[in-house]
């Protein structure tokens, strides 16, 4: 089992400090057009401390595609300027920055995008409020995955020292993976097989872009390994898709749990955690990087039992020195508080704090 304050070489070359990482979250602090403020950068700089990489909240690579105001955006060449004071913010604080790039799909809204919400078919998701997606045509699809690999060439304009692709969490990349949002009977959809050629197509455009890269540039991919829907997402389809993500050079593979000692839905894998059986397939092909309720250090080296990185979200929201803290064994000093408790020692006029109301209060 890897230590915490031990450093990891990627196979892109970039070397991360340690095995803390800050995952990615969004913190609706950009402008309704998306460009960067400095309420932004500022975050990004306190959450940086200490870590060995931090992941961007979500950035949309079409407007269509926007999950939410207040979403950083990399639709256009004007946002690198603004992008880059955000890798740059993170990288002054010793950390590796890597733009995370997005589509919502089906989860976003009319009212965000101003006109219907997009996925791979015209299947709601089953939440309150939920509008009915239009199908994207064969021509919309290769527009998008083009979007992706314009949106990665922006993120190395702008400085970053990589993107993650963001297939997890119900979004678009996700959609068409799963058989719960994904009815088409073409070369996108229909069988597993069919259903994982969106995610292979946007890997495959991004790396594309990263060959043109002059310096190293990562590539991570995120996923979610099960759905609660039936149908919907198994922990063997998320296997599946390990085994064809294999075939690219991915620097790593971020695992999107709430509980990192979860167990999967699937009645035939209880043996050990979702995150276990993911680690044991992966088998040394790339390292795996994984979250779910860090809030300690029992829970960041439990981790690391079965992952090589080790993420810390919520945490670092109320406790932005948490992981310096941990590398420098001041346990005593870390915020145990309930977050709904902690978020009051904040100043009144932190810009994190409406966000920090909404979601625990």
């Amino acid at each position: 089992m890897p230590k915490l304050n031990e450093s990891l070489t990627l196979r892109s070359g970039i070397t991360l400090k340690n095995r803390l990482f800050v995952p990615p979250m969004t913190v609706v602090l950009s402008f309704h057009d998306g460009a960067i403020t400095t309420d932004e950068v500022n975050h990004y700089a306190e959450i940086s401390q200490g870590s060995g990489l931090v992941i961007t909240g979500t950035a949309n690579v079409t407007e269509n595609g926007k999950g939410w105001p207040g979403e950083l955006s990399v639709t256009d060449d004007s946002m690198i300027e603004g992008l880059s004071r955000i890798a740059k913010a993170i990288q002054d604080k010793g950390a590796k920055a890597i733009l995370q790039i997005f589509h919502a799909g089906r989860m976003s809204s009319s009212k965000t995008i101003g006109e219907q919400v997009v996925s791979a078919s015209a299947i709601p998701a089953e939440m309150p409020g939920a509008e009915i997606p239009r199908e994207l045509s064969e021509a919309e699809i290769l527009e998008i995955i083009e979007a992706f690999g314009q949106a990665t060439r922006r993120a190395i304009a702008a400085g970053f020292d990589g993107v993650e692709i963001h297939g997890a969490n119900t979004y678009l990349i996700q959609q068409f993976f799963s058989e719960h949002s994904n009815r088409r009977n073409d070369a996108w959809g229909g069988s597993l097989e069919k259903r994982a050629n969106f995610p292979k197509a946007v890997t495959k455009r991004v790396f594309e872009e990263v060959e043109k890269a002059d310096r190293p540039f990562a590539v991570g991919y995120r996923l979610s390994p099960v759905e609660a829907t039936t149908p919907g997402i198994r922990l063997e389809d998320s296997l599946y898709l390990i085994d064809e993500l294999k075939a690219f050079p991915l620097d790593y593979l971020h695992v999107s749990l709430k509980s990192y000692d979860r167990k999967s839905n699937s009645p035939e894998l209880q043996e050990k955690s979702e995150l276990a059986y993911i680690h044991d397939r992966i088998d040394g092909a790339f390292p795996l990087l994984a979250v779910g309720g860090v809030r300690d250090r029992v829970a960041a080296e439990g981790i690391l039992e079965d992952a090589e990185l080790a993420g810390v979200a919520q945490q670092t929201l109320v406790d932005p020195s948490f992981a310096q803290k941990l590398l420098d064994d001041r346990d005593a000093e870390i915020v145990t508080k309930p977050f709904a408790e902690a978020i009051y020692d904040l100043p009144m006029a932190h810009p994190k704090l409406k966000y920090l109301e909404r979601r625990y209060l």
